[in-house]
């Protein structure tokens, strides 16, 4: 495959960012800091490919778990893009908000947990102890939960290592 195709099919976190916080700031409260983890953690695709588990997946970790049906067949626009990351921030948020008190956490605490949540799913998270820890608002011991999330398939895995520790870091900066 040509670098010419390669490129064409990616597509600038930044850039789909800028839409969210743009177009969409008032239907998401994860901000720029939250975004970016997930955004530079989850890579930017415009055509739908398979993710290492298997799934159909487009634009910035988007898969139909949100309920919109991916085309295999569509180049998806920065716009569609954006809409279909706000719809599933929106649900890694309402998680959050329901099975962690969300509501009265912190920013920074709000914001990486809903990225771990978008990472792995609700139905992981809501029973975890991080979750434990944020509903009793206990913050720091909720934050040092993170690391613990560094495994996929029964490995230890470097990328996860290093989205952990900035989830980790945010959680601890408000």
């Amino acid at each position: 495959m040509s670098k010419r195709a390669i490129a064409g099919g990616v597509c600038s976190v930044v850039a789909i960012i800028g839409l969210v916080t743009t177009y969409f700031a008032e239907e998401i409260r994860t901000g720029e800091r939250g975004l970016m983890i997930i955004g530079n953690a989850e890579g930017c695709r415009r055509e739908p490919y398979k993710c290492p588990a298997d799934v159909l997946t487009v634009g910035i970790g988007s898969t139909a778990a949100g309920g919109e049906v991916i085309n295999p067949n569509k180049r998806y626009s920065d716009l569609e893009i954006a809409e279909r990351w706000v719809n599933d921030i929106s649900i890694a948020e309402n998680c959050v908000n329901r099975y962690a008190n969300g509501l009265a956490l912190p920013q920074g605490a709000f914001e990486a947990a809903t990225s771990i949540t978008f990472n792995v799913g609700c139905g992981a998270m809501k029973s975890s102890t991080l979750f434990k820890y944020a509903k009793q608002g206990n913050i720091i011991a909720m934050c040092n939960q993170f690391p613990r999330w560094v495994y996929a398939g029964g490995q230890r895995l470097k990328g996860l290592e290093l989205r952990r520790e900035k989830e980790r870091q945010l959680c601890l900066a408000d």
